[in-house]
């Protein structure tokens, strides 16, 4: 059974602020006094102090963030300006450039090859009608970038029955560039089963190899 407490902070404090204010209204009812409040009403206290004093941090913190990546955007843009001009200059080597760490010229662009590994997907169903899809190359699991020449992962699923043998008939969901990818369900899929086949897009649009398939209940 769920806790009747609810997790999240600011859930918490509605639910709180309700519960100590019926308290309160109907102490008569419920047969309370001042005295058995008290120790509610001193750990009320506390609790607002804290959570006033987190909300100011975090809006402090916030503010300082996006000043900081405002200014990190001018400085960029002063920096890329200056960039270009040291490649527009004929006086400037590759060495130079290395020295300086910025682009070398480049001479040649390699096509983006056909993808030949897959992703390998993995269902977060923490949350109810929503299952968040996170996937990875198999060639390198325990990072989050994709193959080179990649575009993105293209996403397929097939929601109740058995598990697919194949992508035929399987629903196309999108081309996620950045993993995770969310998939929304109605009130009607609860407690079925969705089935998902993953494959790998070069910026050609040329698709890979298939995934296996991953499956996960749909929460309710």
């Amino acid at each position: 059974m769920a806790d009747y407490i609810p997790r999240p902070d600011a859930e918490f404090n509605n639910w709180q602020a309700n519960f100590i204010s019926y308290l309160n209204s109907h102490m008569a009812e419920l047969g309370l006094s001042a005295a058995d409040l008290s120790l509610l009403t001193a750990a009320q206290l506390q609790w607002a102090n804290t959570f006033s004093a987190l909300l100011a941090t975090q809006a402090a913190a916030n503010a300082a963030i996006q000043n900081k990546n405002n200014a990190r955007d001018s400085f960029e843009t002063a920096l890329r300006s200056m960039v270009r001009r040291m490649q527009g200059l004929p006086t400037v080597t590759e060495a130079m450039r290395a020295e300086m760490n910025i682009s070398l010229r480049e001479t040649t662009r390699a096509a983006a090859g056909v993808p030949t590994t897959r992703p390998v997907a993995s269902v977060d169903t923490s949350q109810r009608l929503r299952h968040t899809i996170n996937f990875v190359d198999e060639a390198t699991p325990t990072k989050r970038s994709k193959p080179d020449g990649v575009m993105g992962c293209e996403i397929r699923v097939k929601v109740g029955g058995d598990a697919p043998a194949g992508p035929t008939g399987l629903q196309f969901l999108g081309i996620d560039t950045r993993t995770p990818y969310t998939s929304e369900y109605e009130g009607e899929d609860a407690g079925k089963i969705a089935h998902y086949m993953l494959r790998w897009v070069n910026t050609r649009g040329e698709q890979g190899p298939w995934s296996q398939t991953v499956s996960a209940t749909i929460g309710g």
